[in-house]
Parts: structure tokens; C-alpha cells; sequence
């Protein structure tokens, strides 16, 4: 079968350091691209427990254009193996199941919760993160019956949705409810991640709320946030008139795109005060902030207008970064990192934020498929990649490869 094969190798990395300041075409074109359209074998399954999938549809992420672009950061690398199939946003069909996938037979229409961790790799007793139903921060990314890799798409093992068919544990498995159609249910994984922030660091109806970003899980935090029935006052800062005017339908109460300083001084009442060096440092400001690019002036910005007390949750995937720690300490700040998903608990029970992610687009409660602005065929990758270089031009939300 045909697949979108992304090679990372210490070379080819060292190679686009020195290429990408040049172009950015250098990481998917060319003779050091990072990812090319192969003949691969169709997976088989590795254990009963699993089954095979058609793919219908898998999204494509900005953690998939930062794998294809080299700008993640090497810390993260032995929880990864290459060469590797991207692609963890996904819907398709079973068409087969093995003998102990309980529950789930051929015909099944089908998300699929990324993680590879204990459950899916064979390991008991789970670790401890796995046990609390931490399934995106597990720690044993790197042990058990699979290679290296943290979620589907980046894990040599197990290919993900950017080819034909697919495997899955059970464990990844949770059905398309009836009604939804397949351009809602495709966003769930990006709908999970904002939602776990959310639920992170929940806001009241008395918080003022930044959210840097109004990309895809900018306005997902939007969503989710009124969808959870919160009537808080929300602020998002987002340069690019077209995901600023998405991110006021969305739910959003004002949309900058100019001096965050500035606006935490008008929108919330707070005072800004002038250090001899360095950026204003407000006392007062937003006392939820949800920052989705974590670049190194978005982190400062954030912490020097972040209310005291007030938590930041950090949901970009940036790499290394310079801070003054002096906001942190001086207004008793908390800051939270943000990665993918797990369970919440009601009492006894458990649900997983996946299957609550998807019973919101299931009921309505958050509206996305007109998120998902174009879809390509596979063999139309490097396309996929310009439109996504490029958003605002191309008045793109969300892209897709579509195999139907």
C-alpha cells in the first residue's frame, strides 16, 4: 500500500537545521525531505487484541508539521522510532478483528485514541501514570512488545492514518455514535486535547481567560469551555483575520491581535508597571491562560499578565525557551503543561476526556465540521503541507486526507 513515510534520521536532522532558515520546501521536497510517498506492506495484527482498519479520514496536526518541518525538540526522541507512518487523527472502518478485540467486530466505524501505552503495548501491572488513567503520559513510551513511540504516527510498529489501513489496540477503540458524521468525528482527538486543559483548569464564571492561539485547539479551548456551560469572559489572541473572526463565532468574547500587555490592562482592569528593563509586568490581569504557541516571547508575555494566583496551562509543543521567573513567584503563579488526555473521575467511575470529547460532537454541544476547511489525497501531501504553511492565504482551519 501507498503511505506518507516520515524518516527522521540524525543526518537528514542535521541537514534541514541548516536548510529550513533557507525554505521550509527543503523539509518536503527535495533530496533531505523528511517525508516521501512509498510502498509499504499492510499491516497485520500484532495480537488478538487487535484489529485492522480501512482509513477514512485522518487529520493532519501542527505536530505533524513540526515532525516534517524537524523543529521538535530532541528531548522527546526516545519516545519516538523512525522510519515511521504519521498520522493520529483518525476515522475509518474495521475490517478485521482478532479473536480477543471484545466488542468490536468488521463494520464497526471507529476513532482512534492515539496512545501506545502499557495497555496497548502488553505491559502489566500498568505504570503509575497509566493506573491514575494518565494514558498520554505513560512511562514505558519506550518498553513492552512495540518500538518506541508515544501515540499511533510515531512509531515505526504501528503506522498511522496517513495509508490505507491501519491497526489498533481495543484499548484505542471508541465507536462513531450514530448521526455523527464521519467530518465531526475525525476532530475528536484535537477536541480531547483542548478539553483536558480545560478540565485542567477550569474556569468560573467570575475568571477572565486568555487564549494565545485561535488555531485549531485555541478555539477547541473556546468550544470546549462553552460547552462545559461556562459563561466566564474569554479573550483570544490570534493575528490572522480569518481564525479571529472563526474564534469570535466560536464563542469568544474579544479577539487582539496587537500588545498583550496592552490588552490586560484594558480588558481586566489591571495595572501595568515599567521595570527599569525589560516589558511591563501588569498586577491585576487574566487569571486563566491557555497559550497554545508556547514560543519564548508568548510564555513572558503570559506570565508577566497573568493575574496572582492565576494558572497557566501551556498546550504548544515549543522547543527550548528563556523565562524571568520573577512573574512566577512574585503573583504565586501556576503553570501546568498540557499533553493529550486521560481520564476523569466522578466518584467511583472514570470516564475517558476521548469519549467525552466525542459525546459532545455526538450531541452538539460542540459544532466542528465546518472546522474542517480541505481534504486531499494522500498523493496530494506536499499540497496539504503549502496550505498549511500558509492558513490564513488559503483561509484553511483544519485539513484532512480523505481516502473516500
Amino acid at each position: 500500500m501507498k503511505a506518507m513515510v516520515l524518516n527522521a534520521g540524525p543526518a537528514r536532522y542535521a541537514a534541514l537545521q541548516a536548510l529550513r532558515p533557507l525554505s521550509r520546501r527543503f523539509c518536503y521536497t527535495g533530496p533531505f525531505s523528511s517525508v516521501s510517498l512509498e510502498e509499504v506492506p499492510e499491516p497485520a495484527l500484532p495480537s488478538p487484541e487487535w484489529v485492522k482498519i480501512r482509513t477514512v479520514l485522518c487529520g493532519f496536526c501542527g505536530s505533524d508539521l513540526n515532525l516534517i518541518l524537524m523543529k521538535d525538540s530532541p528531548t522527546a526522541m526516545p519516545f519516538t522510532s523512525f522510519p515511521c507512518v504519521p498520522g493520529h487523527e483518525i476515522c475509518g472502518e474495521i475490517i478485521e478483528a482478532g479473536a480477543d478485540a471484545r466488542g468490536w467486530k468488521p463494520g464497526d466505524m471507529v476513532c482512534v485514541c492515539p496512545a501506545l501505552n502499557c495497555e496497548a503495548r502488553g505491559i502489566s501491572p500498568p505504570c503509575a501514570s497509566c493506573a491514575r488513567g494518565l494514558i498520554m503520559n505513560c512511562e514505558n513510551f519506550a518498553e513492552g512488545l512495540l518500538a518506541p513511540g508515544m501515540f499511533t504516527g510515531i512509531c515505526s510498529d504501528v503506522n498511522g492514518g496517513f495509508a490505507p489501513y491501519l491497526v489498533a489496540h481495543r484499548s484505542q477503540l471508541f465507536r462513531v455514535p450514530d448521526g455523527l458524521s464521519l467530518r465531526s468525528a475525525v476532530l475528536t482527538e484535537p477536541l480531547a486535547v483542548s478539553l483536558q486543559a480545560v478540565l485542567d483548569n477550569m474556569p468560573a464564571a467570575d475568571d477572565s481567560v486568555l487564549v494565545i492561539g485561535g488555531g485549531v485547539i485555541g478555539v477547541f479551548v473556546v468550544k470546549a469551555i462553552r460547552a462545559l456551560g461556562t459563561r466566564c469572559s474569554i479573550t483570544v489572541a490570534e493575528p490572522s483575520p480569518f481564525a479571529a473572526e472563526y474564534s469570535r463565532n466560536s464563542g469568544a468574547d474579544a479577539v487582539i491581535s496587537g500588545d498583550l500587555i496592552s490588552a490586560a490592562v484594558s480588558i481586566t482592569g489591571g495595572r501595568a508597571y515599567k521595570p527599569v528593563i525589560g516589558d511591563p509586568v501588569v498586577m491585576g490581569g487574566f487569571t486563566r491562560i491557555y497559550d497554545t504557541v508556547a514560543s519564548s516571547a508568548t510564555l513572558r508575555a503570559s506570565m508577566r499578565i497573568l493575574a496572582a494566583g492565576g494558572t497557566l496551562s501551556v498546550l504548544g509543543i515549543g522547543n527550548s525557551v528563556k523565562l524571568d521567573m520573577t512573574p512566577l513567584w512574585l503573583k504565586r503563579q501556576t503553570i501546568r503543561g498540557c499533553y493529550g488526555y486521560g481520564t476523569v473521575r466522578s466518584g467511583k467511575k472514570a470516564r475517558p476526556v476521548f469519549g467525552m470529547a466525542l459525546d459532545l460532537l455526538a450531541t452538539g454541544k460542540v459544532r466542528a465540521e465546518d472546522m474542517l476547511t480541505h481534504e486531499f489525497d494522500l498523493s496530494d501531501y506536499r499540497r496539504m503541507i503549502d496550505v498549511n504553511l500558509a492558513k490564513t492565504r488559503h483561509r484553511a482551519m483544519k485539513t484532512a486526507v480523505c481516502f473516500e
